[in-house]
């Protein structure tokens, strides 16, 4: 005799990640939030600081890109500090749109370190402001513009 394992709740005051790999949703909002915080420094900084800390945040970007945004430093913030006083959540998300929007947030940091690297400052400050603004929206209003875009991406090849 066969048993199906049914996904179960996360275990623990602190799981943020079902077993079925689906993720708290508020963690990802946190990381735009701190994310947020980082972008709003790198453009009032002064560009060696502001370089610096963007190259942080663009490897906080390619971890979240390559092992997924549960595997970053932000997410075992919110795992550690933030989902114990929390109660359960509601919902439940897929860990692929936002890893792709660490992807997204990745290719923006990149073009501002080489803008920077090349003396366009103008160029890396537009594209850190481009930035800034996704991870706002992620933070203030739980709207992940690189998640909607990721759906937007396989809508379209669905339909190729």
């Amino acid at each position: 005799m066969t048993t199906t394992a049914t996904p179960r709740p996360a275990q623990g005051p602190g799981a943020a990640l079902r077993p079925d790999g689906a993720i708290d949703p508020r963690g990802p909002q946190l990381a735009a939030a701190l994310t947020a915080v980082v972008l709003v420094a790198v453009l009032l900084l002064p560009t060696p600081y502001a370089v610096a800390l963007l190259a942080v945040q663009a490897v906080l970007f390619a971890v979240g890109a390559v092992r997924g945004v549960q595997a970053t430093p932000y997410a075992w913030l919110f795992r550690t500090l933030v989902r114990p006083r929390l109660a359960a959540p509601t919902e439940w998300e897929a860990p692929e749109p936002p890893r792709f929007a660490q992807v997204v947030g990745l290719a923006f940091a990149l073009v501002g370190l080489i803008a920077f690297a090349a003396g366009a400052t103008v160029v890396a400050q537009v594209a850190v402001g481009l930035a800034l603004v996704a991870a706002l929206l992620n933070a203030v209003f739980a709207f992940c513009l690189g998640c909607e875009v990721y759906l937007l991406v396989r809508r379209f090849i669905a339909t190729v």
